[in-house]
């Protein structure tokens, strides 16, 4: 086996778990592969209905404990509110120390998320004004982080830092405006005895935060709390993933990285997976197909490949025009053009909106697949885009650097 010289300082990437895990790309490529698998396995004609059906399966002790009682609710109302516990850490170590966390800095992707939100909702209402579709509102209103970041990384260096940073804290801000509807909009009518029984949590936790020096109890304390608070939370009929945000909201800043590398991995690579693998169980039948030009399939895709990208340039236009924001240099629209609609990526919040917002699985299932057709035209069409976008940019820079060769000093 021959040896093969590498030049000095030019470092051969190995594949290892550790970077894999910390590669911003592993987690949207494991998305893809687990959604590929559970569509094909679904389809199967042997496993595909008890594979289904697995998901579906009643625990019964479960049941009698007036707990989530399937696999998939026990997911959906339970692992999940571990994941809005860390998009929520993430949203308040941006907005106390980071990229949100002072009002010039915020301005420009909060009110491009904003933008980004109500347009797709506009779109998504027009498409299905007077049918029983409209509680699906809010499905294509959300940005999925791990795929759209991933997407982006795959360009590498070609993409300026601060595009990446505003897709970021755009992504971010989104998140924040998902779960702020489905607690408002997604839930039952809440019920008031619960609710204190939350807010009780609540003021204990901040007494176990502000009082208690020992690191273990008072790490334990707080955890079993969270649990305590998320089963009153999952009681009241506001749903329970909730509690996650407010247990993430409660944590001292300078606590949030020794728990985000706790959770790193069970909620990238198990929860978000699991998710996946459960909630992409849908059976692409004739019926299936033909649901896809329904009116809630059209505004679900309307609303993200269309309705993000317009609302989130426009946004970004009015407020250069209006001189609100003040950008370092002249914009990019094609670039700008490009990161909205990598926003279109709605995956995860979608197919979780899609699964509050009806109760009927044939209408749950249309929805799923519309937001899996939207979000790989968003993939798809959003990287070539920018891979345009950023040849012209490389080209447009060279240009300029040859004129400034060509032009003798005085």
């Amino acid at each position: 086996m021959t040896q093969h010289s590498h030049p000095v300082g030019v470092k051969r990437n190995k594949f290892t778990l550790a970077n894999f895990i910390h590669d911003s790309r592993s987690v949207g490529v494991l998305l893809l592969l687990c959604t590929t698998a559970s569509l094909i396995i679904t389809n199967l004609p042997d496993v595909g209905l008890a594979y289904n059906g697995f998901w579906e399966k009643e625990i019964p002790f479960l049941h009698s404990l007036h707990l989530p009682h399937t696999v998939l609710h026990l997911i959906n109302d339970a692992l999940m509110a571990l994941f809005f516990f860390q998009v929520g850490m993430e949203i308040k170590r941006e907005s106390v120390i980071g990229e949100l966390s002072t009002p010039s800095r915020m301005m420009l992707p909060m009110i491009s998320a904003l933008f980004g939100v109500i347009f797709p909702a506009i779109i998504f209402l027009t498409a299905t004004k007077g049918t029983i579709y409209q509680a699906g509102w809010a499905i294509p209103a959300a940005t999925d982080i791990a795929f759209s970041l991933g997407i982006l990384s795959l360009l590498g260096k070609a993409v300026p830092y601060s595009m990446k940073i505003f897709l970021t804290a755009l992504a971010i801000i989104d998140d924040l405006c998902a779960i702020l509807i489905i607690a408002f909009f997604y839930g039952d009518r809440p019920e008031f005895m619960w609710l204190v029984g939350v807010a009780v949590c609540v003021i204990l936790i901040l007494l176990v935060i502000k009082y208690l020096r020992n690191p273990l109890i008072s790490r334990v304390l707080y955890l079993s709390l969270g649990v305590v608070m998320w089963y009153f939370m999952y009681q009241s009929g506001i749903h329970a993933t909730f509690a996650g945000v407010i247990l993430s909201a409660l944590l001292p800043v300078n606590k949030i990285p020794a728990y985000e590398k706790t959770l790193v991995f069970p909620v990238n690579f198990l929860i978000i997976p699991i998710f996946a693998l459960a909630n992409t169980s849908i059976f692409i039948n004739a019926s299936a197909i033909a649901n896809l030009m329904s009116e809630l399939s059209m505004g679900i895709i309307l609303g993200l490949f269309i309705g993000k990208p317009v609302g989130i340039t426009l946004a970004v236009y009015l407020m250069t025009k209006a001189r609100i924001i003040k950008l370092k240099t002249q914009p990019n629209w094609m670039l700008f053009i490009g990161v909205g609609i990598l926003a279109g990526i709605g995956f995860t919040m979608s197919i979780f909106v899609s699964m509050l917002a009806f109760d009927d699985k044939t209408l749950q299932d249309t929805a799923k697949l519309a937001v899996l057709v939207a979000s790989t035209l968003s993939m798809i069409v959003g990287y070539i885009w920018l891979r345009i976008a950023t040849k012209k940019r490389q080209e447009a820079e060279n240009e300029e650097d040859l004129v400034s060769e060509e032009i003798p000093a005085h």
